[in-house]
């Protein structure tokens, strides 16, 4: 074996940097949660190893003090701006969101009008409206509480963090005054 053949520990690095690019680079072009059959989908790895990748990438965003960070919610994940650099986000928004505008008139009347039973919410906006509250549910932004037949909807403090009203949990959502 001469000296420019290379060991079988270095061609698995090699394949799991590439690996690492193309799941950052999945997770950079997204801007929006995604579920491991996504992630499977985008990428072509198997669970296990975009598990570990994902890990990685968690570790070398703290590791450099990075801006950027990978965050996990309810077995979903999505590369974001740290809290402390929204403001500057902020001021780029372009009015892309990954929420439908359907999506975003559903929890915008649950924010609204919470707690609101979830019958109310599809006698106003019509079936899809099932799907939406899947996602926010998901995303861990409302809460579900059973109340005979339906669930009471309101939303969760993750709902506050999310949409960054930091330290402002106490905003009313409930005053019609203006």
């Amino acid at each position: 074996m001469d000296s420019t053949s290379k060991t079988i520990e270095e061609i698995d690095e090699a394949r799991e940097k590439e690996d690492l690019k193309k799941l950052e680079a999945v997770f950079f072009v997204s801007a929006r949660f995604l579920n491991m059959s996504e992630l499977i989908s985008l990428t072509d790895l198997n669970p296990i190893i975009i598990q570990e990748l994902i890990e990685k990438l968690q570790e070398k965003y703290d590791k450099s003090e990075s801006a950027i960070e990978i965050l996990e919610k309810n077995g979903l994940w999505k590369m974001d701006v740290r809290p402390q650099f929204y403001n500057i986000i902020n001021k780029l928004a372009g009015g892309k969101s990954e929420f439908t505008k359907a999506e975003q008139e559903t929890l915008g009347i649950i924010a609204y009008k919470q707690p609101i039973k979830q019958s109310v919410i599809i006698k106003i906006r019509g079936n899809k409206a099932y799907e939406h509250i899947k996602k926010f549910e998901d995303l861990q932004l409302i809460k579900k509480k059973k109340i005979g037949h339906t669930e009471e909807l309101s939303l969760s403090d993750d709902f506050y963090d999310y949409f960054t009203f930091q330290g402002e949990k106490d905003v009313s959502f409930n005053d019609k005054n203006p």
